[in-house]
């Protein structure tokens, strides 16, 4: 018997309760993981969902970060093994590289302040941009590579973002 018996009911119908049920409970998760999503891109000043920003940013990443960091954001050749001097190679930007493992507010400082800043007893290659790109071009370009990670990619780093404040 049912659990839930009911005169003129039968398994079936019950079975298609149960199945338009979890449906619906994962419509609403679907939307809600979407609605989560972007307001948490548009909480950060760098928003992936910016067609206008992400251009600036595209822009930005060509004139001065493509040189190390790579045209399609691969980073440079073994980019997680040490240069003679000891410096670590331009990481990868796309989602290979650990770029999205990092809040945007840490993002940010790194490329305002180089890495030197981050590993003062590490050689290290990245200059600090603060005087050379404006706060908005900076965040544009966060914007332009955040844009190239799939969806899941995003949620994570977004995820992280949030919690690291």
């Amino acid at each position: 018997m049912h659990p839930v018996a009911h005169p003129g009911i039968s398994r079936l119908s019950w079975r298609r309760v149960s199945v338009f049920a979890l449906s619906l409970a994962s419509l609403l998760a679907i939307v809600w993981i979407a609605t989560t999503l972007r307001d948490r891109a548009s909480a950060s000043p760098a928003n992936p969902e910016d067609p206008a920003q992400v251009a600036l940013g595209q822009q930005v990443y060509t004139a001065q970060c493509a040189r190390c960091h790579g045209a399609n954001l691969e980073g440079q050749p073994d980019w997680k093994k040490p240069l003679p001097s000891g410096a670590m190679p331009a990481p990868p930007h796309d989602a290979s590289g650990h770029t999205w493992h990092h809040a945007d507010g840490l993002l940010f400082e790194i490329v305002t302040k180089g890495s030197q800043a981050y590993a003062p007893d590490a050689p290290n290659t990245m200059p600090a941009f603060g005087d050379v790109l404006s706060n908005e071009e900076i965040w544009a370009v966060l914007a332009y590579i955040k844009s190239t990670w799939p969806a899941e990619t995003r949620a994570i780093q977004a995820g992280i973002s949030q919690n690291e404040k």
